[in-house]
């Protein structure tokens, strides 16, 4: 007959699981969760404009764009997303229809319609709006070169537009290229957010982007600057994450964000549902991630990231 050795007695937190590595996660989350509860921040400076940009693609920058402003609006921030993407994606995420007869960022851009006709309300939050981008806005890198003025059209619709339409943050998602969708976005903000993802390659393609922003500041919006990084796709499991981390943070001190987006179920099955991860599971790891995210850039104003 064999006998099983009945194992020490177990302490009453071991025997409900509580010091697993699952555990302590899960304490971590709920703690950040109750820091966020209590956030209040002051939303009564001026307009900040910030364009999501990053040549290489697949690298979240929509999904940062989009989850960054819907947890702005959360916190009371009037935001205005303006989908300059002709795959419209961030119009997607948003929840705004952007069929081939809406009004759109192309209109404004090619046909001077002003920007207060084509704006929509997204229905996740009564702060929050998008500018749709639609499938005719593949056909403007072509015919804004026979434009007057073609690099400042997005800024001068912009200026027009917040004149009567006061807004907190402009966040403007950009095309992976560096065309002429990209420098107007450019050219129309203050500041350059750059999400980069975790893994090998992630700095491959930066030096050429920031390149083009220092032609940008020098020859069309000498205020343009860097002021946010943000390192999605984290996967802390992997040592790989951790170094190119710690490589992005070693080139951008001051840039960087403390936060970083893990990699996330939540975060990619948002889109399929016309919403972002903050409204479709606001309490999941990647939402948390996301909305402190933004309490970091909220926490941060254009002056202080310029003096950086």
């Amino acid at each position: 007959m064999f006998h099983v050795k009945q194992p020490e007695k177990a302490s009453s937190k071991d025997s409900f699981g509580m010091d697993t590595p699952l555990a302590r996660e899960l304490a971590d989350l709920s703690a950040r969760r109750r820091v966020l509860e209590a956030v209040n921040i002051d939303f009564s400076g001026d307009t900040r404009i910030l364009t999501v940009s990053n040549q290489k693609g697949g690298v979240g920058k929509t999904t940062s764009a989009v989850n960054v402003a819907s947890a702005l609006a959360g916190l009371g921030a009037k935001v205005l997303v303006v989908d300059l993407d002709p795959q419209g994606n961030a119009s997607t995420a948003l929840g705004v229809p952007h069929n081939a007869d809406t009004q759109s960022i192309y209109d404004v851009l090619i046909d001077e319609v002003p920007l207060a006709e084509i704006v929509q309300q997204s229905p996740e939050d009564v702060n929050l709006f998008c500018a749709p981008s639609t499938i005719h806005l593949a056909g403007a890198e072509i015919e804004l070169v026979a434009q007057v003025a073609r690099e400042h059209r997005l800024r001068r619709a912009l200026e027009e537009y917040l004149v009567d339409n006061p807004m907190d943050f402009v966040i403007i998602d950009c095309p992976p290229s560096l065309g002429l969708l990209t420098i107007n976005a450019f050219t129309a903000a203050n500041e350059v957010f750059i999400p980069i993802q975790c893994e090998y390659y992630a700095l491959e393609g930066l030096s050429q982007l920031l390149g083009s922003i220092q032609m940008i500041q020098k020859h069309l919006n000498p205020g343009l600057h860097l002021s946010t990084i943000l390192l999605t796709m984290f996967d802390g499991r992997t040592r790989l994450a951790q170094q190119v981390a710690d490589e992005v943070r070693t080139h951008f001190p001051d840039q960087v964000l403390d936060t970083v987006i893990p990699r996330s179920v939540r975060v990619s099955e948002a889109p399929s549902f016309g919403q972002t991860v903050i409204a479709y599971d606001g309490q999941s790891a990647g939402a948390v991630a996301y909305r402190e995210a933004a309490v970091e850039i909220a926490s941060r104003t254009a002056a202080q990231s310029k003096e950086k």
